[in-house]
């Protein structure tokens, strides 16, 4: 099989094998191409794949996209056998107007389970190539643009650019990329992931913490690299900084000059294999026994279902007589109604594989015309383990605005997992609710939002279980009720639209599952947390926030839950299932 020994001149020298040992098993870091010759008795290994980050871009430079990350489990292999790994180089930096370089594919050619993982996408530039370039991460976007998109399972989007001058970061293995949020302000890289669980008591390079995005160019606020060796943006004229090498991390993104106005190269990838279990020679039925006890003999691989209930973030809702917030997107496998069940998580060969959970924060509530905020997605990903599973439920659209208020925006409801209400209008017209179940799923995760009624009632945001009710003559319109799950033995209804806001006499009642209620004088009430529901809008006074999202993951009794942070709970079901409740972001290490 040809070898790819060219490594990476970019962020960072590839460097040397590093092994390390620790009890019955062995863990090796390839920080350069080349091959991995398993120990004699190595049945079974699992791997981490990381490739090269892409480089930001130059002018108003985004952010370079970390290279994607998997993790694989329970691959089989033979001893004292050679396989080959490539370790893809970061892209390359630039000095011009154009975009960063891709980062280069990282490969662990294992004949059963060979695994690629993708390079980062390079950060936009100047107008005209702009735009984050797509890779394992994307690209964040050069000024005015969007971002480059994720390889599915291996990591996220780039950030978008709304300023014509300022750089998005780069997208990383656990988060999108910053938005610029300003027009002197980059947007900061995408937080990359800790993979040392799953490698405990190992020595790894950067301590285990890889793939994340770069910053982009920012004057006077440069935008900061995520962590997991995402390099920082820069102003004008000045060097931005590269990816950490054998991270994958993003270069940062910086302007043209005066002065070099170089941004930021990719950082380097890296391949870490784990074996497991090792048992070799001629064993007698004795000594296999007493291998099997000791914990030395290859363990056959489970496979299993987990099943799960994914709820984003509520979206927020504005004033002056907004629409109510739509509800975060609702997926489930079980549990509830059947019209709304996906397939459930077919997974094999764990072997303690930790995989990353994301929950959605609501989206915020405004004051003074404006729209409130979307809220935002939330995640299940099993990627590395049995396919490409992942789970994503969008956030909600939040509420059209006065488009004729100072500063308002359209008066229709943004699309989202549940659409938010039309706003009321000035004179003739109203603003339409927006489209459910965006992007589109099946089954669907969401519904409309209803529309505003003339120039005194916002109409109701959408909910998992139904659209949000239309506004009438002073009648702010109903949230669209969400759906009840029993997934933790507890029924609980999710993903409740928010109510519409008025001048008249009858505000909108938020939906069940923890929609708020519209405001006519006072406040719009906020979604309730950890259900995703949308918040209720308001003639006066603020609109009421998003509520946050939830994950809850259900294996069978013979699998072992751990969380992590402490915040969130593993627990066991009366009937004997083992569950893991996410209300923030967090691991699922699953053995």
């Amino acid at each position: 099989m040809p070898r790819n020994k060219s490594g990476s001149a970019n962020g960072g020298v590839v460097g040397k094998t590093n092994k390390s040992s620790f009890g019955k098993d062995t863990v090796t870091s390839k920080t350069s191409s080349g091959d991995i010759t398993t120990q004699p008795g190595t049945r079974l290994v699992n791997t981490l794949v990381v490739a090269g980050g892409g480089a930001g871009g130059c002018a108003s430079g985004g952010g370079g996209g970390a290279g994607g990350a998997q993790i694989v489990t329970c691959i089989s292999v033979c001893g004292s056998t050679a396989y080959t790994m490539t370790v893809g180089g970061g892209g390359s930096a630039t000095s011009s107007t154009g975009r960063g370089g891709n980062g280069s594919n990282s490969v662990a050619a294992f004949p059963t389970n060979p695994t690629t993982s993708t390079g980062g996408g390079g950060g936009g530039g100047a107008p005209g190539v702009e735009s984050g370039n797509p890779g394992g991460s994307g690209g964040g976007a050069g000024g005015g643009s969007p971002g480059g998109s994720g390889t599915a399972c291996q990591g996220n989007d780039g950030g978008n650019s709304p300023s014509p001058d300022e750089g998005a970061g780069g997208g990383g293995h656990s988060a999108v990329g910053g938005n610029a949020p300003g027009t002197t302000q980059g947007g900061t890289g995408g937080a990359g992931t800790d993979f040392s669980p799953n490698f405990p008591g190992a020595s790894l390079p950067n301590c285990g913490v890889y793939a994340g995005g770069g910053g982009g160019r920012g004057d006077p606020t440069k935008g900061p690299g995520g962590t997991g060796g995402g390099g920082a943006g820069k102003q004008p004229g000045v060097a931005a900084v590269s990816g950490t090498g054998n991270t994958g991390g993003g270069g940062g993104g910086t302007g043209g000059g005066p002065g070099p106005g170089t941004s930021g190269a990719g950082g380097s990838g890296i391949v870490i294999v784990k074996e497991l279990n090792k048992a070799s020679g001629v064993w007698s039925m004795q000594s296999q026994l007493s291998a099997k006890q000791q914990g030395t003999w290859p363990k056959p691989q489970d496979i299993f279902t987990l099943n799960y209930l994914v709820v984003a973030g509520g979206a927020g809702a504005g004033n002056d007589i907004a629409g109510g917030g739509g509800a975060g997107g609702y997926r489930a496998s079980g549990f509830g109604p059947s019209p709304l069940q996906g397939t459930a998580a077919s997974v094999s060969g764990f072997c303690g594989a930790t995989v990353s959970i994301t929950v959605g924060g609501g989206g915020s509530g405004r004051a003074s015309g404006n729209a409130g905020t979307d809220g935002s997605n939330s995640i299940f990903n099993v990627c590395g383990v049995e396919g490409t599973s992942k789970f994503t439920s969008e956030g909600g659209g939040t509420g059209g605005a006065n488009p004729l208020a100072p500063l308002g925006g359209p008066g229709n409801g943004n699309t989202g997992g549940s659409g938010g209400g039309g706003a009321r209008c000035h004179g003739s017209g109203v603003g339409s609710g927006g489209a459910g179940n965006t992007p589109p799923t099946d089954p669907p995760q969401g519904n409309n939002g209803g529309n505003g009624f003339s120039n005194n009632a916002g109409g109701g945001g959408g909910g998992a279980g139904a659209v949000g009710a239309n506004a009438s003559c002073g009648t702010g319109g109903n949230g669209g009720a969400g759906v009840t799950n029993n997934i933790n033995n507890s029924c609980t209804t999710y993903a409740g639209g928010g109510g519409g806001g008025t001048s008249g006499s009858t505000v909108g009642s938020g939906g069940s599952g923890g929609g708020g209620n519209g405001g006519q004088s006072g406040n719009g009430s906020a979604g309730s947390a950890n259900t995703g529901g949308g918040g209720g809008s308001t003639q006066c006074g603020t609109g009421g926030a998003g509520g946050s999202g939830i994950v809850i993951v259900r294996g069978p009794s013979a699998v072992t839950f751990g969380v992590s942070p402490g915040t969130n709970s593993a627990s066991t079901h009366p009937g004997g299932d083992k569950l893991a409740t996410f209300t923030v972001s967090g691991t699922l290490t699953i053995s």
